[in-house]
């Protein structure tokens, strides 16, 4: 065999050695890295939203019936309306269950400002808010479903 053959075969292994010690494994780290931070995305969206609503439903009895204490309501508002955000802002991801709880975000931020009008202006709160808030848990529960399949 001739010298230039074997140093030729050398480099060759040397060069497959290195692709497969580290470009390879480079390479899988960045598909897998990308698809993890959207299926990270993705569960914890719908986790966030429920917090979001929770936080609506955890203080909301006090604000039921005139009169209404409506230094509370504001931090209340204003607790519930972080809530929300960091809810909108979790739920950035394009799949459906991302778009589902964004739904639901947008329907509960309708609901407090329908809240807001209503104890500012002394008001009894609007029509329908248990039945809104139902749905809105519901489309919270298909978000989660919807995560939960890989959706």
């Amino acid at each position: 065999m001739d010298v230039n053959r074997v140093v030729k075969w050398i480099a060759l292994v040397v060069v497959l050695f290195l692709i497969w010690k580290h470009v390879l494994p480079w390479a899988k780290q960045q598909m897998h890295g990308s698809g993890s931070a959207a299926s990270s995305a993705q569960s914890s969206c719908p986790a966030a939203a429920q917090h979001a609503s929770e936080a609506w439903g955890s203080w909301l009895h006090r604000f039921a019936n005139p009169p209404y204490d409506v230094a509370a309501w504001s931090s209340f508002r204003g607790d519930v309306d972080t809530q929300i955000a960091a809810a909108e802002k979790e739920c950035r991801c394009t799949q459906e269950s991302c778009e589902t709880a964004r739904a639901a975000m947008s329907d509960l931020r309708g609901l407090v400002s329908e809240f807001d009008t209503a104890i500012r202006n002394g008001s009894p709160p609007p029509d329908g808010a248990v039945q809104r808030q139902e749905s809105i848990d519901a489309k919270i529960d298909a978000a989660a479903q919807s995560a939960a399949a890989g959706k």
